[in-house]
């Protein structure tokens, strides 16, 4: 059964045919023992990456591909990565349904134009960090 209504799949067709402009890789990691919503996400990811042939998936099994799990810094499934041409260190934690749904889609969208929708003024005092910064967004369900 899909996770993606009709409604949804046709909207998110349109969206990505006129908003993607460079292919969108998702990176994977998972394993089939011991995690929470590991299928779910697996199949959400798949679901997405149909509506749009530049978008592919890419699946890691959290242990035995050791090596990929930590040259993309993924401690805890199930995890994602959105990466384009480069990887911007966008990661996913958890499965990406309800309002962390759009904000998955919007990244895929980001990482395709290669740019974000931040103000000039944002990007000015960005432009001004030293150092690298490591910034984390916790999501809970209500």
């Amino acid at each position: 059964m899909a996770l993606l209504g009709d409604r949804d799949r046709q909207f998110l067709t349109e969206h990505f045919g006129s908003h993607l402009d460079k292919p969108v890789k998702l990176l994977f990691f998972t394993q089939t023992i011991a995690c929470q919503f590991c299928k779910e996400t697996g199949q959400i990811l798949e679901e997405v990456a149909d509506l749009s042939d530049k978008i592919s998936v890419e699946t890691y099994n959290f242990v035995t591909d050791k090596e990929a799990a930590e040259e993309y810094g993924i401690d805890k499934i199930p995890a994602t990565v959105v990466m384009g041409e480069k990887d911007y260190g966008i990661r996913f934690y958890g499965i990406p349904s309800g309002y962390e749904f759009t904000s998955l889609v919007e990244d895929i969208v980001d990482v395709s134009k290669g740019e974000t929708g931040l103000s000039a003024e944002s990007l000015e005092v960005l432009a001004k960090l030293q150092e690298p910064m490591h910034i984390q967004v916790f999501i809970t369900p209500t």
